[in-house]
């Protein structure tokens, strides 16, 4: 795995066994997981009034027969307007879950299919003395880096997330808070070396 300075120059290179990563892509797993972060994100608020909800009276409009007209029941039904809304949505919770280590190995799986694919590079550091977004751009475009990525750093980093904070389709998170939803909602992965060295190695206690 080559390692890059910030000019785009390779600089050295690390050794990756796939085997820290499980091996293979566990697929299945990364749908499943995949599937929970996105439910976990939707709101169940919608809700309508049903005709027990709205005003009115109980009673039946007219009576059942010897009108002509059609039967109907009171001025609340979902047939009439100002009626309830029959089915009427209600608050309702989308979240699902997974044990811990699921989770653990579908990130690895997200992480794996990224190498597999070519879609990491590691630089050798991204160190900002001050928030500079277009300096931010400058090491994007010199790593050939075009489309949506994910850069991942050892700590949190004031400057660096100021710096990339108006850049679209970019994303900065320490490396603990990695999970496969992430990771897949972007193209590429750009990691620092400290932090790519702390995953393989497995330094990080915080999992998701």
């Amino acid at each position: 795995m080559a390692v890059y300075n910030t000019d785009g120059q390779e600089v050295e290179s690390l050794k990756v066994d796939e085997a820290v990563f499980g091996g293979s892509v566990r697929y299945p797993l990364l749908k499943q997981a995949i599937v929970m972060y996105h439910a976990n994100k939707r709101v169940g608020t919608a809700a309508n009034k049903g005709r027990s909800m709205v005003e009115g009276s109980g009673r039946k409009v007219f009576r059942q027969k010897g009108t002509g007209n059609a039967r109907i029941g009171n001025i609340r039904t979902g047939k009439r307007v100002g009626g309830g809304v029959t089915f009427a949505k209600g608050l309702r919770d989308f979240g699902k879950r997974m044990p811990k280590k699921q989770r653990r190995l579908a990130r690895d799986s997200a992480i794996l299919a990224k190498l597999l694919s070519n879609n990491v590079v590691v630089v050798d550091g991204l160190n900002f003395e001050k928030p500079k977004t277009k300096e931010f751009i400058s090491v994007l475009n010199n790593l050939k880096i075009e489309r949506s990525c994910l850069v991942t750093i050892n700590s949190a980093d004031v400057n660096l997330y100021k710096s990339a904070k108006n850049v679209p389709k970019v994303a900065v998170m320490p490396v603990g808070e990695l999970n496969a939803g992430d990771i897949c909602n972007y193209r590429k992965m750009l990691f620092t070396k400290e932090a790519f060295l702390s995953v393989l190695n497995r330094d990080q206690t915080s999992e998701n």
